[in-house]
């Protein structure tokens, strides 16, 4: 065949969608649904410990966390008698799992392998989020009208506070471990915290956004990502200055965003029932694929090492309360 017929073949197969152009892997496959038994009401966030595959889930509006056994695929205990669970957070050192209450304020410490109470510490209203900060071996956790609380996990006490001007949202270390992003969504904006004086520095405009929820670091390409509601946007800050360097429209009611740094991935978990996934590009972020879940799915958890997604599932609508699997295609 003739050079320039050769081209035109190629053309042609390509645009008739041949099994090698249409063989494209899907970013997520729905590889498995975890039942979670009787479980009614909100879930909210995650945590994972990667070495015993084990996965804890506050269950709101069922004043519990699920701890999931993922090898089995199945819930293994249930933590019961809790106050609106929403934050949980595996300290491995310690073998101890932090549980933050929004109803009495607290974070109740539960140690393994049989998760005992092994007490509680009292912090003010609507305990939320938490982290571990693995630099200065402390646990943060937001709560109240506008705090974040450090915790010695050694001493099992509080050792410091820093205001903000609203209750925290999602907040992130930076990729050098040095400040503490926030979202406030009370106060229109992200606040910088400097870790080492806690004490906050400064705050991120959102451009016209407002409730901003969900929060990442993308520490490969130094950019902070924070994801508002209204309107349902992924805003795109650089770390280094904190300008707001671009953004992209994404799906509603979102609560969780993720980095997959391997992948170059971006994933918004949305309670509007779908997972938008988004490719790092130069210059921000491009949509890449929208994936269906079930209403009300808005948390999640992305576990780099196993390259899963998890997302939490309530009852209703004809789904019973699950953990949704899915996998990171190439």
């Amino acid at each position: 065949m003739r050079p320039g017929l050769a081209a035109l073949a190629v053309l042609a197969a390509a645009s008739l969608g041949t099994p090698a152009a249409m063989a494209q892997p899907a970013p997520l496959t729905l590889e498995a649904k975890i039942p979670l038994g009787p479980v009614r009401g909100r879930i909210d966030h995650l945590a994972v410990d990667v070495e015993r595959q084990r996965l804890f889930v506050a269950e709101l509006g069922n004043d519990s966390v699920g701890i999931v056994d993922l090898a089995a695929g199945k819930v293994a205990h249930r933590l019961t008698g809790l106050s609106e669970p929403q934050g949980v957070g595996w300290h491995a050192p310690t073998g101890t799992l932090y549980v933050a209450n929004a109803g009495d304020g607290t974070v109740r410490l539960f140690q393994a392998p049989d998760f005992a109470f092994a007490g509680q510490i009292t912090l003010g209203d609507d305990a939320d989020n938490i982290r571990f900060d693995s630099r200065r071996d402390r646990i943060v956790v937001g709560y109240g009208k506008g705090a974040l609380a450090f915790i010695d996990p050694a001493s099992r006490r509080k050792i410091g506070e820093v205001p903000l001007k609203g209750h925290p949202e999602s907040f992130q270390l930076d990729e050098q471990g040095g400040r503490i992003f926030a979202n406030v969504p009370d106060a229109r904006g992200v606040a910088v915290v400097d870790v080492e004086a806690q004490r906050q520095t400064g705050s991120l405009d959102l451009g016209g956004a407002r409730s901003n929820f969900p929060m990442a670091i993308d520490g490969e390409a130094h950019r902070l990502i924070a994801v508002a509601r209204s309107p349902a946007r992924l805003l795109v800050f650089t770390t280094a200055d904190g300008k707001l360097m671009t953004g992209a429209e994404t799906c509603g009611d979102a609560d969780d965003v993720f980095v997959d740094a391997a992948r170059k991935r971006v994933y918004v978990v949305c309670g509007a029932g779908s997972v938008d996934i988004f490719d790092r590009t130069n210059d921000g972020y491009a949509h890449a694929a929208r994936i269906r879940t079930a209403a009300g799915a808005r948390t999640g958890l992305f576990v780099p090492a196993t390259g899963r997604l998890y997302v939490a599932v309530r009852a209703g609508s004809g789904e019973p309360a699950a953990l949704w699997v899915f996998r990171a295609g190439p």
